[in-house]
Order: C-alpha cells, then structure tokens, then sequence
C-alpha cells in the first residue's frame, strides 16, 4: 500500500499513537533534489523529563542521507509499535538506522545539515534565519523578509544561481541563496558572517540596516534573540550547523504539541496581509493534500 493512503485523518499518529516517521516517509520523496548529499538530522523531543531534546546527527552516528528514506515502507512502519531490540532481526541496516533518527512515540523535528557535516567544508547555500525576538510578531517577520527578498537582495550583484528562495518555519521564515558554484568556508566569512564590531562590513549588515529603514522595525544582522529585535541571521550557514528541512519539519510548541510544519512559499505570496494566517492552517494532513504543488517551490 502507498505510504499516502496511510496517512488518514493524521499522519502523525497513523496507528493510533504518535509517529512522525510515516508523514517524513511520504514527503522525503519529494526533498531528494533539495538534500541530495546532505546528511539528515533530527530533533527528539522528550515529555516529562529534564532533558528537553536530543540531536541525532551524522557528525554523531552513522549519516541518514534523503535517498534511504525510500526504504520506509507499511511493514517496516508497523513493526514500530514494538521497541527496535525486539524487532532488529526484521529490519534492514538502513531501516534500523532510521528507527534511530526517528524513534516512534515522540514529536520530532526534521533538520539537514546546510552545508554538510564536518568543520570549513565548502558550502553551495547560504541560509538566513529571520530570528523573532520577544515581542515581534510572525506578521513583522513577513515584513522583513518581503523587504530583504523582494527590494533590498535584488539590488545585489550576487554570485547565486537563482532567486533567493523562502520557507515558512511554522513560526518564521529562512532565506537561501544558492551559489553558482560551491565557495571556500572563507567566502561565506568575507560576505555574509555577521560582526558586531563591523556590523557593515558584509552583506548581512548592510541589508539589516537597509530593512531598518524601510520597515522601521529593529532589525538587525546576526543571532539576535532579544526582546523588541529582529534578527537576519546567516550564523547557521557553515559546515557542521543544522537547517530546519523546507517541507514538512514539524514545528513544536513543546514536547506534546505540534503548533505548525514547514512549507515552502513563493516569494510574491510575502506582499499577501493573509499570508501568516494561511501558513499556520497547514498541517500534516494538509501538507500531504497539497503536497505535488508545494513540491513545486522548492528549488
């Protein structure tokens, strides 16, 4: 049976409880382009403990690459109501290596790695967080993001391969840039890592202060977690950082409670005053109904 017509009313608890790994199966087909060559990453999010979350990721484990995810299928998904020990005999290499990225009964994030794992690896994309201090709303993010896509980085020469591209994180936004060619760690260092103490040296700085201007609101370059501020963060770029994955990342408010899901947007839907309003409906379930035409924004 597709893994489509498991999905139900709720593809996060296709089997009556929680198990992300049947709504990422479905969607992983469609994210081949995008993470070709990217190890995976996830997020575990642990209810009732003092440990809030946990990484799994290929600088720790054995690398998940988006190819292997084809090896999720109806009989490997519901051997996952027992625990892995007790079914590994039935499982193939890479399907154990899956359970252990995405172990069932949890709420789990889905990340890559941006530029691969491994430290000063040359890097194809550039990565922008629009990082939402205490008290800017996702409607102020839109704004930033609209002036920065769609005024302020088209007026730069770039060395890029194409229009900047944008996703809704379920809370916020991220921008990329793709290179022409893949650059030195060093490239990104010269152009885009955001200093405090040159905050105009780069394009990070200088975009962040035209943004200011035209938006009036406090936005600025780097990781900026501050209360009234708004920040256009380039720090996760480098090999060895982790990106959320552009379709279908669950978006958590807490251990037990999934408040949104990442999707791609074209950039002209950001001039749209609905558009925050419109993202948040997507769920798990809506995403796998539209899932051919948001397949169709990602690059």
């Amino acid at each position: 049976m597709p893994l489509k017509d498991l999905a139900g009313n709720n593809p996060i608890t296709p089997f009556g409880e929680t198990d992300v790994l049947l709504f990422y199966g479905i969607v992983s087909e469609k994210l081949k382009k995008f993470l070709k060559g990217k190890e995976l990453a996830s997020k575990v999010r642990l209810s009732n403990s003092n440990i809030p979350s946990f990484l799994n990721r290929g600088s720790k484990k054995e690398p998940l690459y988006i190819e292997e995810m084809k090896e999720i299928d109806e009989e490997f998904l519901s051997l996952r109501k027992a625990h892995l020990d007790e079914v590994r005999d039935k499982l193939t290499k890479v399907q154990q290596k899956i359970w252990e990225y995405f172990p069932p009964r949890k709420l789990i994030d889905f990340f890559y790695a941006t530029n691969n794992e491994g430290v000063d690896r040359p890097i194809d994309r550039v990565y922008f967080d629009i990082d939402r201090g205490e008290g800017i709303s996702s409607e102020d993010a839109q704004r930033v993001t609209d002036v920065l896509v769609n005024e302020v980085i088209a007026k730069d020469k770039l060395p890029t391969q194409k229009d900047p591209f944008v996703m809704w994180t379920g809370s916020s936004f991220h921008i990329y840039l793709f290179l022409k060619k893949r650059e030195p760690n060093e490239f990104y260092i010269k152009n885009f890592q955001f200093s405090k103490n040159d905050p105009e040296a780069n394009f990070t700085g200088r975009w962040a202060k035209q943004v200011r201007e035209i938006t009036k609101l406090n936005a600025v370059g780097g990781h900026q977690r501050i209360k009234g501020v708004i920040g256009i963060d380039p720090s996760q770029t480098p090999s060895g950082k982790l990106a959320r994955v552009p379709l279908s990342s669950l978006h958590m408010r807490d251990a037990d409670t999934v408040d949104g899901v990442s999707v791609p947007i074209d950039k002209k839907m950001l001039k749209k005053s609905d558009l925050v309003d419109r993202l948040r409906d997507y769920t798990p379930q809506k995403v796998i109904k539209e899932l051919d035409s948001l397949a169709k924004l990602l690059p």
